[in-house]
C-alpha cells in the first residue's frame, strides 16, 4: 500500500474518544488538523463509519475541500458523498492514483489497521487523562523518530488542556 499519514490527537493514556465524542476542546488543534488536510488541493481523509457518523452528525456532511474514503466492513454500508471501502485491498485499489497526501483521521479501529502502512504520524499529544472508549494503537519507538516536537497552550482553554505536537516519521521510510 502506499504511504500515509496518520492525523491523531490523543492524551496521554492514549484516549482518543468516550461515546463517540472527542474528550477535550482544542480549536487551535481542530484548526491546525483543517490545515493539514486541506493544504493540498488533491488530500484523502480515510476514516472508520464511527468516525465518519460522528463528523456528519456534527457537520451535516462529510469533510469539505478533501476527498473522503470510508472503510467500513458492512457490504451494505453508504456514505453518500464518500467513497467507501469494505476491505484493505480494496482500499489499496482506491489509493493507488491518489496524488496528494492520504490522511488516517481515526477511530480507533481505524488506527491500528492502517498503523503498519504508515510513515508519517501527526500526532497531537494533550495533556489529560480522560476515560474513554477509544484508544490510539501504543508506538513502538525503535520504529519511529520524532522529527518535530513543539508545545503549545490552549487559547480557549486555560484549563489543563494543553498539548504538543509531534511529528514522528517512521525509521527506514521513504517518501
Amino acid at each position: 500500500m502506499r504511504n500515509l499519514s496518520i492525523v491523531v490527537a490523543a492524551a496521554r493514556n492514549r484516549c482518543i474518544g468516550n461515546k463517540g465524542e472527542i474528550p477535550w476542546h482544542l480549536p487551535d488543534d481542530m484548526a491546525h488538523f483543517k490545515w493539514l488536510t486541506t493544504r493540498q488541493p488533491e488530500s484523502t481523509v480515510v476514516q472508520g463509519r464511527k468516525t465518519y457518523e460522528s463528523i456528519v452528525e456534527k457537520l451535516g456532511k462529510p469533510l469539505p475541500k478533501r476527498k473522503n474514503i470510508v472503510l467500513a466492513r458492512e457490504a451494505n454500508f453508504a456514505a453518500p458523498g464518500c467513497i467507501v471501502a469494505h476491505s484493505i485491498e480494496e482500499l489499496e485499489t482506491l489509493l493507488e492514483n491518489e496524488a496528494g497526501e492520504v490522511f488516517v483521521i481515526g477511530g480507533g479501529e481505524i488506527y491500528k489497521l492502517l498503523l503498519p502502512y504508515a510513515t508519517r504520524i501527526y500526532y497531537t499529544l494533550v495533556n489529560a487523562e480522560p476515560e474513554g472508549d477509544a484508544f490510539f494503537p501504543e508506538l513502538d519507538p525503535s520504529e519511529w523518530n520524532i522529527a518535530y516536537k513543539a508545545a503549545f497552550a490552549n487559547r480557549y482553554d486555560k484549563s489543563e488542556h494543553s498539548a504538543t505536537l509531534i511529528l514522528y516519521e517512521r525509521k527506514g521510510a521513504v517518501s
